[in-house]
């Protein structure tokens, strides 16, 4: 999924351990710094939607570096050392997260289908858009071993996040013929519908307690945007569309809209504190002879009351999939803002500064 934005709107090989310092730091024209010493942490390939462990010591991401065909399952240190391949070598993979404890994972796979990545399907004519490939959700032990496939779909499984007891898995899934947000027990058992409104609901993450869901969401409303919604799901494909977030509890029940600007926000997290979430938009990059959001997006926090909306980045290229380190010291996200990549994604991080600094 890492690059379902990049590409939607327009998307020196150093081995193992191979980090920068420095690249890409900001330049804020609003005069507040809220990310600094950001480092460069992947030079290989085209990277993506890193995450924490819950110790804060690792990352786990996709990635194509080594010359793989589609995105493996890598983990690596915070400092960008022992990168490790832990998903099959074969097969599509996205959307990787670590259980509480760090002995397991979960990640999205088309491992279990032949061939070595799956067939790309012919959309020609509908402008770019995003294959929904059909992944399964899988888990294994930190090191790849003891795979187990915990769903059985023909159709679209993945983006898991695991509750913070272990005991529960969010995920988006296009089983039931819309693409909708489920919750089902760690083992796959008990699968329960979350989201039911006719639309696009995706990238769903629990808050640190495990009480709250936050997700993205698109729902047609004219006829045109119906028409193009069902084409969609029956050959399996998103297009680009604007996207709000949205909190709901954990049971599907008090469902409420974060933000209402026609831009696309989505990829949110949340802080550590549970009152704010972390997201990227392009809502800064109106154009106005166009009548249209650009390509830029940058990352912001909101409070899940919809208040305290903060810019935290300032450049001119493609910042996401952020979040925040268990302890709420770093963050990490995927960005193209290295110049010697320009139309490739990597890994970043950086540390936190609460309310911003004042830049000198």
């Amino acid at each position: 999924m890492k690059k379902i934005l990049v590409a939607l709107t327009i998307l020196i090989a150093a081995g193992c351990g191979g980090h920068q310092k420095g690249v890409g730091n900001e330049v804020p024209f609003a005069g507040r710094v809220y990310l600094d010493d950001i480092t460069q942490l992947t030079t290989e390939g085209d990277n993506g939607e890193a995450y924490f462990s819950w110790d804060g010591s690792q990352l786990i991401y996709q990635s194509n570096r080594k010359g793989y065909a589609c995105d493996k399952v890598w983990t690596m240190k915070i400092d960008g050392t022992a990168k490790r391949r832990v998903s099959p070598d074969h097969g599509a993979h996205t959307c990787s997260f670590f259980f509480p404890g760090d002995d397991r994972i979960v990640f999205a796979s088309t491992s279990h289908l032949s061939g070595d990545c799956p067939p790309k399907p012919d959309l020609s004519g509908k402008g770019y858009v995003w294959p929904l490939y059909p992944y399964d959700i899988f888990t294994a032990r930190a090191d790849g071993s003891d795979l187990i496939r915990i769903t059985d779909n023909p159709k679209y499984d993945a983006e898991p996040v695991v509750s913070s007891d272990g005991r529960r898995i969010v995920f988006g899934s296009q089983r039931e013929g819309d693409f909708d947000i489920y919750i089902m027990n760690a083992d796959g058992s008990d699968v329960q519908r979350l989201t039911d409104r006719v639309g696009y609901d995706g990238g769903p993450w629990f808050s640190p307690d495990g009480t709250k869901i936050v997700w993205r969401a698109w729902y047609p409303e004219t006829e045109e945007e119906k028409a193009l919604w069902r084409d969609c799901m029956e050959h399996d494909y998103i297009v680009s569309v604007p996207l709000d977030l949205y909190v709901m509890d954990a049971d599907g029940s008090h469902k409420r809209r974060l933000t209402k600007n026609g831009a696309t926000n989505w990829a949110p997290s949340w802080h550590p504190d549970g009152r704010r979430i972390i997201f990227s938009s392009n809502m800064d990059d109106w154009h106005e002879e166009l009548k249209q959001f650009g390509h830029n997006f940058e990352l912001y926090l909101i409070g899940i009351d919809g208040t305290g909306l903060t810019r935290l980045t300032f450049n001119d290229v493609f910042d996401s999939f952020p979040m925040f380190s268990p302890d709420g010291k770093k963050v990490v996200f995927a960005s193209n803002r290295n110049p010697k990549k320009p139309r490739a994604t990597d890994i970043f991080i950086a540390d936190w500064v609460e309310g911003g600094r004042e830049e000198r």
